[in-house]
């Protein structure tokens, strides 16, 4: 049992090593004011989400090794591209200290304070260490004069942030919930959404246009299509137009076109990666609240259909599903049943057990009929210890043997107190031709069998 352990250990080390690697050489095609320094670093947000799905304490030494792989990469010798593979382990091991502490871990993107402080924690602590440790290492290997220590220092510090802000959500979100859901108006839109936010990064950043609108601030024709992706799809396709713009406008941006282009490339993706960073963070923020509100809502409509103790439907959602019934029998001419159930000597185990006990014999009972409902049955709490389950298209019999199942099921639930109820059926429109009559029919035919049960026990008494 060690071994495949080990094994997935190394596997998963190779394998955070392989990616932290390909996206360092990816990034420092955009070193041009350093050879070590560059503006364009997604290795930060790999590292980062990396060591917060998985444990790391087994992840950790892919980030040092790629790190350290990618800084041979440079003009930085071996003793210096291990300090700076040094500070880009600890940047990550702080990230994801902070966030796991502070910013409750995986589930960081979840609410809007969360997210800020995760923009505290990865787009300025974490990054700053990294800056110190690596522009430090390679000052101190000759490869970083005195003079351009801040603007090296700058650089860095920018680049990790980015890539932090713009990597570790779309890679959590999307490893959190791969799956996509097969709704074809939903499609449109995301078609229309992200073909909006292609097109709009083509007029900006294409160079078709650039000698008319490079001194216009287009890049907040962005802000829309930002927004639409964060209340009306949420985190994770807010994260990922986030992440397509970044990927557009660096393109643009390095090879000279749009709003952000100077004569300085390096200045140029540096006021790029601030802009994405801010616009990351304000949209993520949005779709956390819009995600929190929606499930807010969803609470409050349960809430407002839902018995508190049990679980089930409340009265007034019982009423609906009656009034639905009816008009959907009188429609096709077929009936329905419904039991009414009473649990029986509530008071005499509330007496001996105490109500603890009894509020769970009331939610035994609840249980009971959920595992004997159908998809489209309603199991309902009427009142106190009183049940009424809906039984669309059954006919008495049908209905009849249903309440014999509930009571041998609720006899034989292996719990102490011993449980057994009373029941009661109701056929529609047989028994009663309106809601009222339909219960009161159902509340006759329980006190019968209460009755005959009741003369049952005092015979064998």
């Amino acid at each position: 049992m060690v071994r495949p352990r080990y094994l997935n250990d190394v596997l998963a080390i190779v394998a955070v090593a392989a990616a932290y690697f390909l996206a360092a050489e990816l990034g420092l095609r955009f070193a041009v004011a350093n050879g070590t320094a560059t503006a364009i670093w997604p290795c930060t947000g790999i590292a980062l989400a990396a060591l917060l799905l998985y444990d790391y304490r087994r992840i950790w030494p892919g980030i040092l090794i790629g790190s350290w792989l990618a800084a041979l990469t440079t003009p930085d010798s071996v003793g210096t591209a291990f300090g700076v593979a040094v500070g880009s382990t600890l940047e990550a091991l702080l990230g994801y200290y902070l966030i796991t502490r502070f910013a409750s871990g995986k589930q960081v993107f979840e609410r809007a304070q969360d997210i800020f402080k995760f923009s505290l924690f990865a787009g300025l602590l974490g990054p700053a260490v990294s800056a110190t440790v690596g522009v430090t290492s390679t000052y101190l290997g000759g490869l970083v004069p005195p003079a351009t220590y801040a603007s090296v220092w700058s650089t860095w510090l920018l680049g990790d942030a980015a890539g932090a802000i713009v990597f570790t959500p779309l890679i959590l979100l999307w490893v959190e919930n791969p799956q996509l859901r097969r709704d074809r108006n939903r499609t449109v839109e995301l078609a229309c959404l992200f073909g909006g936010l292609i097109f709009t990064s083509w007029i900006v950043f294409a160079g078709g246009l650039h000698s008319v609108l490079k001194h216009y601030p287009l890049e907040y024709l962005y802000t829309p299509f930002l927004v639409w992706a964060a209340f009306r799809f949420g985190r994770r396709y807010a994260a990922t137009a986030t992440a397509v713009l970044a990927a557009i406008a660096t393109w643009g941006t390095a090879h000279g076109f749009g709003p952000f282009s100077r004569e300085s490339l390096n200045a140029s993706l540096l006021l790029l990666q601030a802009f994405i960073a801010i616009m990351a963070i304000t949209t993520l923020a949005l779709a956390a609240e819009r995600t929190e509100h929606r499930r807010a809502d969803e609470r409050v409509r349960q809430l407002a259909v839902t018995d508190p103790l049990t679980g089930l439907a409340n009265y007034r959602q019982l009423l609906d599903a009656l009034d639905l019934e009816i008009k959907r029998s009188d429609r096709g001419g077929r009936p329905f049943s419904i039991l009414l159930l009473d649990l029986d000597r509530l008071k005499t185990i509330n007496d001996a057990f105490g109500h603890v006990v009894g509020s769970r014999a009331i939610c035994r009972l609840a249980n009971t009929l959920r595992v004997h409902c159908r998809e489209i049955d309603t199991a309902a709490r009427y009142g106190g210890d009183e049940f009424v389950l809906v039984l669309p298209e059954t006919e008495s019999d049908a209905a009849q043997q249903v309440a014999q199942r509930i009571s041998e099921r609720l006899r034989s639930d292996g719990e102490l107190p011993m449980l057994s109820a009373s029941i009661g059926t109701a056929v529609y429109p047989h028994d009663g031709a309106s809601l009222d009559e339909l219960l009161s029919a159902a509340d006759h035919s329980l006190y019968r069998e209460k009755g005959t049960s009741q003369s049952k026990q005092r015979s064998q008494t």
